[in-house]
């Protein structure tokens, strides 16, 4: 009987342990949602330059992860249309970490953009 018993423990024991690394290679392999990525970009951005994300402006999936273009307010000024804006190019690894980011351009919130297609 004490054969069975161990025999049934070993058992249960495998299938536990063969259970946790299955639970643990679809964490692993899970790669976050569109959205879970857009949310990170601005947090992290924010909390290394210390200004909101407005708008992302650009969105899009690549080889090395992510790569983004976020719009945030550098300066406020009255009236809202003169306050300057500017556009970051941000780059997040696969997991949705960023792992890059600098300035792409600076602009008064009231004017359109004529180097870009699409400003009118």
């Amino acid at each position: 009987m004490s054969n069975t018993h161990n025999t049934q423990e070993s058992q249960s024991s495998q299938e536990s342990h063969s259970s946790h690394k299955s639970t643990d290679k679809r964490t692993a392999d899970r790669r976050p949602s569109p959205m879970e990525v857009l949310r990170q970009a601005r947090s992290q951005l924010a909390e290394l330059t210390g200004m909101t994300a407005e708008s992302v402006s650009s969105f899009e999936q690549t080889e090395e992860g992510w790569a983004l273009e976020v719009e945030v307010l550098e300066l406020e000024r009255v009236p809202d249309t003169m306050s300057l804006m500017a556009s970051y190019q941000v780059e997040l690894d696969p997991e949705g970490q960023l792992t890059g980011y600098r300035r792409v351009r600076r602009y008064e919130r009231g004017r359109s953009d004529a180097r870009r297609s699409g400003g009118r």
